[in-house]
């Protein structure tokens, strides 16, 4: 049985979650353990890949703010969405994976969780681009896609600290609780690999790296339109 750690973060500012998502990343040489996190949006707000341009961005949507994320991918809206990050330490089985086969299992396992509340999604067998950028626009192979329209994507980062992985679940317009769909998640990563789950509890370092972090770089302008 593998122990991964559970961080239930609840509704933070989009500076703070994204500080947060990083820091988990940079701590992982020191936890050596995987974390799944969930958390909320105080406000609504837009996240936007590492590589993107940020007059780009900011012409593509109306939400503010608008804040640059540690990862790749595109326009993320975060309105009504359900989100949540995962950290996996350098030599973790996932950080061996590759990066297709990597965003393929987190895809699978969002979809087995949604067949827990039987809720009928699947894997993109390829992709559909319509605007240039914008994540939930069209979609790429193996997004979570519900009557044919995408409601689950990610984008990561993998260096020799670890894999950090950033997803987006926008909810599909059937009654189902966040919650239920959280502890779907937890089962199915139970029956999948087998996973038992811990409470995290972070402690004075890692809240001083978040810190730091959500003040010195994502609350930064010259950060987040530094390209």
């Amino acid at each position: 049985m593998n122990t991964w750690h559970l961080l239930n973060d609840g509704n933070q500012t989009a500076a703070h979650n994204m500080a947060v998502d990083e820091a988990l990343l940079e701590t992982m040489p020191r936890w050596q353990f995987p974390v799944l996190r969930f958390y909320g949006w105080t406000e609504p707000a837009a996240t936007f890949g590492y590589f993107q341009k940020y007059a780009e961005v900011s012409s593509r949507t109306r939400l503010r703010p608008l804040i640059r994320r540690p990862t790749g991918g595109g326009i993320v809206p975060h309105e009504a969405d359900w989100t949540y990050s995962l950290a996996f330490p350098a030599g973790h089985e996932w950080h061996g994976l590759a990066a297709v086969t990597s965003y393929h299992r987190v895809h699978a396992w969002i979809q087995a969780a949604f067949a827990q509340l039987n809720i009928v999604t699947e894997l993109a067998p390829c992709c559909l681009p319509t605007s240039p950028g914008a994540c939930f626009a069209g979609y790429e192979k193996s997004d979570v896609l519900w009557e044919g329209r995408k409601i689950a994507g990610a984008a990561q980062r993998r260096n020799r600290l670890g894999l950090l992985i950033q997803g987006s679940v926008q909810p599909p317009p059937v009654p189902v609780a966040r919650a239920d769909w959280e502890q779907a998640m937890l089962q199915a990563a139970r029956a999948a690999w087998p996973v038992s789950w811990a409470p995290l509890a972070p402690d004075p370092a890692f809240a001083a790296g978040v810190a730091e972090l959500e003040r010195d770089k994502y609350m930064q302008a010259n950060y987040n339109q530094k390209r």
